[in-house]
């Protein structure tokens, strides 16, 4: 076998076949109809629009005053502070769920499984109504705490089949050198798993910035409860279709950019070996073995 040929099998696998012409011109083809469809819900969406006066000036002039763009702002600021501390809290949480999953206590397996299970079947809203009035906690430490809660618990399953990923010759060869399970956990396992984890974390985080939106339900003055306020207090019909053409690209436009950021990661691993060559010096013509 030549090595053009070589090549050009790397193109394909054993389970998957490059496309043939027919295929190819089939798959051409939906992609036309996908577009040309979707062209078309977006024309239907827009005459909607027009045919509603949703853009008129009238309708458009309140977004200019002072006053709503500093609420809007104070809105979005809330959003982007109460998603910080559940991002870092859930990551915290997962940290410590999944390192007693992973411990050998049984004991303390059994409880770490029990504490994810229970918080990851919970819905998210029905948490945060249940600290919020039940515990009679402030609006955003009871929408940080109920965020926290299920995302920890998902990322602590990402984090512990993160770390059973690892080869488990690594482990093994960590212990035989002497090494302790706390050291072999922090200095050969998770650097590992971390490269793995990380596209699945920060998607993960995007839905908790997403789920921020819940704060409104509990009078927390994020950036769509500052929306709801403004379009309330609008005198027009249909006032919330301006608001929401107002909020919308901002809350899509964050989680496009962890989006893009998690695909960006995971295109970098990919492309990244995730170890480098090293360099071996050549023995010299002077160097004598043992014994000779």
């Amino acid at each position: 076998m030549t090595a053009h040929a070589l090549h050009g099998d790397t193109q394909s696998t054993a389970l998957y076949d490059l496309p043939g012409p027919l295929t190819r011109r089939r798959h051409f083809l939906y992609g036309i109809v996908s577009t040309v469809v979707i062209l078309g819900l977006l024309a239907w969406i827009l005459y909607l629009l027009f045919d509603t006066d949703q853009f008129t000036a009238v309708k458009w002039r309140p977004f200019a005053y002072k006053g709503i763009q500093e609420l809007l702002l104070r809105g979005l600021g809330n959003t982007l502070k109460a998603f910080a501390y559940a991002s870092a809290l859930s990551l915290l949480l997962g940290a410590v769920l999944a390192t007693g999953r992973l411990s050998v206590h049984r004991p303390l397996r059994w409880l770490a499984t029990l504490c994810v299970e229970f918080f990851r079947a919970m819905p998210v809203l029905v948490m945060i109504f249940f600290i919020f009035v039940a515990l009679k906690v402030q609006p955003l430490p009871a929408l940080v705490a109920g965020l926290t809660l299920y995302n920890g618990s998902v990322l602590a399953e990402v984090f512990r089949t993160g770390i059973n990923s690892v080869d488990r010759g690594q482990r093994e060869a960590a212990y035989a050198l002497g090494m302790r399970k706390t050291q072999v956990m922090t200095h050969v396992l998770a650097p590992q798993a971390v490269r793995a984890m990380l596209p699945a974390i920060i998607s993960q985080l995007v839905v908790a910035l997403k789920d921020t939106s819940l704060g409104y339900l509990i009078t927390y003055e994020e950036f769509l409860h500052a929306g709801k306020l403004i379009a309330s207090n609008l005198d027009y019909d249909l006032p919330f279709i301006p608001v929401v053409m107002i909020i919308s690209p901002v809350y899509i436009g964050m989680c496009m950019l962890l989006s893009w950021f998690a695909t960006w990661v995971a295109r970098r691993e990919r492309r990244n070996p995730k170890t480098s060559a090293v360099e071996v010096a050549p023995a010299l013509q002077e160097t004598v073995l043992p014994g000779r």
